[in-house]
């Protein structure tokens, strides 16, 4: 039996709510010197401006901002659709998701947290990926992913890799530390990506097949 559209609602104000509340108190502890929930770093050595732009960086926080944008139309409207608005889930869908699993396996045993910190580290990581997929399983809408909204779904995962390499060359800096050319040579590097990158287009291929074959979810009432 289909869940009702009020459950959807609920459910992606209740993930809105979550990334929501973890972007603020991350940024607001970032602004304060305290530590970034996605690399441990803290401190006032380096001005605020910068910070802010490494927290933004993050892939972690740039899918968390996807799952935000694409949550809160789905409370207003269920069954949303549109050409951009299909990109947009998607991506959030891929992002959160990659997030989820590489910060599960690689990242995890390398950042402590405590205090708020804790409850930041949380929201982004755990509860965000769970709540997303979760969400997308039980209320679709579905169908949406079609061959134009998945060739389009690339732009922003190839832009980020694009943007990560030539801002870390320029500037010295790397989000995660198996992308760290000056840590582990360019060799390495571009091989972690690539491991990343088979990962998205695996995640990609079976959100299409699963659009496909998972009940239809389209229907207002």
């Amino acid at each position: 039996m289909r869940p009702p559209a009020s459950w959807s609602r609920v459910w992606h104000a209740v993930l809105a709510l979550v990334v929501l509340a973890s972007l603020v108190a991350q940024v607001a502890l970032v602004v304060a010197g305290g530590g970034d929930a996605n690399s441990g770093e803290a401190g006032t050595e380096v001005p605020v401006s910068t910070r802010l732009v490494r927290l933004f960086s993050f892939f972690t926080v740039q899918s968390n901002l996807l799952v935000l944008a694409a949550a809160v139309p789905l409370v207003l409207d269920p069954v949303r659709d549109g050409r951009f608005w299909r990109v947009l889930r998607l991506d959030g869908l891929l992002g959160i998701v990659v997030t989820g699993a590489v910060f599960g396996a690689v990242l995890a045993p390398l950042v402590q947290h405590a205090g708020v910190g804790w409850w930041i580290n949380a929201g982004f990581h755990y509860v965000s990926p769970a709540m997303a997929l979760l969400g997308w399983l039980l209320f679709g809408p579905r169908p949406r992913i079609d061959g134009r909204t998945l060739a389009w779904a690339f732009a922003w995962p190839v832009g980020w890799v694009v943007y990560t390499f030539v801002r870390g060359a320029v500037v010295g800096w790397y989000p995660y530390p198996f992308l760290d050319v000056e840590a582990v040579g360019y060799a390495t590097a571009l091989r972690n990506t690539g491991f990343v990158v088979v990962l998205a287009v695996l995640l990609l291929a079976l959100f299409r097949w699963l659009d496909s074959r998972l009940p239809r979810v389209d229907d207002p009432r």
